[in-house]
């Protein structure tokens, strides 16, 4: 898991997040309005929701283009097998981690893979690779 997070407020624009994703030289944010956690942001959602479309991401907010859809967590008492099946039945790369209502970290695939059994891995990229 990584620990130290960058997050994103809703209302930022889209340029200013892909500002901070390149600047972390990271493929995803957490979203947080009022310091909870609202949703996931990746560097696909911008070019496929903002830049194909043409819009202006000067001016879209993070909020206009994040899922309305309840967020995937993972607890931070979560055993590693529950962070694999909730990937997997998800078929997300990353789970932000909360302590309650607090965002303490992310864990994604890369983390796995560097820390588990490589079969536990494989099935892991098989599910989420076979995703539509």
């Amino acid at each position: 898991m990584t620990a130290s997070v960058e997050v994103i407020d809703a209302e930022a624009t889209v340029a200013d997040a892909a500002v901070l994703l390149a600047a972390a030289d990271i493929g995803a944010l957490p979203v947080c309005r009022d310091e909870r956690l609202r949703g996931m942001l990746t560097d696909r959602d911008i070019v496929v929701k903002v830049v194909a479309l043409g819009k202006d991401p000067g001016s879209t907010k993070v909020s206009d283009i994040i899922e309305s859809t309840e967020v995937v967590t993972i607890g931070a008492d979560d055993s590693v097998e529950e962070a694999l099946r909730t990937m997997k039945e998800h078929t997300v790369r990353r789970l932000p981690v909360i302590d309650g209502t607090d965002l303490v970290g992310i864990i994604s695939q890369g983390d796995l893979a560097q820390n588990l059994p490589e079969e536990m891995v494989g099935d892991l990229l098989e599910a989420i690779s076979a995703a539509p």
